[in-house]
């Protein structure tokens, strides 16, 4: 047997990039899988639901009619986030950008009470928490919230357990650039980390099937990023 063989687990964010690769990597290994999204969407042998991560009441039923499940992985971006220089920025979409946190607070708060008791949960940050770049100091502060927030929940959870992965920069469906521009941006980007190459969705996911998977892991941090923060 897998060690997700006759597990269930719900994947918000679950239908594209990192979420969608997590969700089907813990299918192939024998795991039930809801998939959660706002947008509607079919997925070959995962179960999907519409929901938001900011709509409590949508989450609280989506929990309540899985309740005693097992692993809670959240993917979402909660909405749309401020970028560009911080002097020049929108400060509604500053703040804006905080509905990331909000919808990882809303579905650990909600899910949690209703989790088995052997369950685990997977958060997602982002380098900028801990290693400047330019445009991004509104991503950067929410990444930074996402860690503090997983570090301290972890000791309010127990038994269940908590982790957080901070990816690199990630070549996803959530970019809007095509062809060569899309290119060139990865490839600028990532020139100088140890690993000059964009991360792929299916790397990130891996890191939080390890927390998943891992029975002696909490209130932890896991870094995919090819050597960025260290760069």
């Amino acid at each position: 047997m897998g060690a997700f063989d006759n597990k269930t687990a719900i994947v918000l964010g679950g239908t594209s990039g990192i979420g969608l690769a997590t969700a089907e990597m813990l299918r192939d290994r024998g795991a039930r899988v809801i998939a959660g999204s706002r947008r509607e969407c079919k997925l070959d042998g995962i179960e999907t639901v519409q929901v938001d991560v900011q709509d409590r009441a949508g989450l609280q039923a989506l929990f309540e009619q899985h309740a005693g499940f097992d692993y809670l992985v959240n993917a979402a971006t909660g909405g749309k986030r401020a970028i560009g220089p911080f002097l020049e920025m929108d400060l509604d979409g500053f703040q804006g950008s905080f509905a990331k946190l909000w919808g990882y607070v809303n579905s650990v708060r909600l899910a949690a009470p209703l989790m088995a008791k052997d369950g685990a949960i997977a958060l997602y940050s982002g380098y900028p928490a801990r290693k400047w770049r330019p445009g991004v100091l509104a991503i950067g502060s929410v990444g930074g919230a996402v860690e503090a927030f997983v570090k301290l929940a972890a000791h309010e959870i127990k038994p269940i357990r908590i982790n957080c992965v901070c990816p690199g920069l990630i070549d996803t469906p959530l970019s809007p650039l095509k062809g060569d521009e899309r290119k060139a941006y990865y490839a600028k980007g990532t020139a100088e980390h140890v690993i000059p190459r964009a991360g792929t969705a299916e790397e990130v996911a891996a890191g939080g099937i390890f927390v998943l998977e891992n029975t002696y892991v909490t209130g932890t941090i896991v870094d995919v990023d090819g050597g960025a923060i260290i760069a």
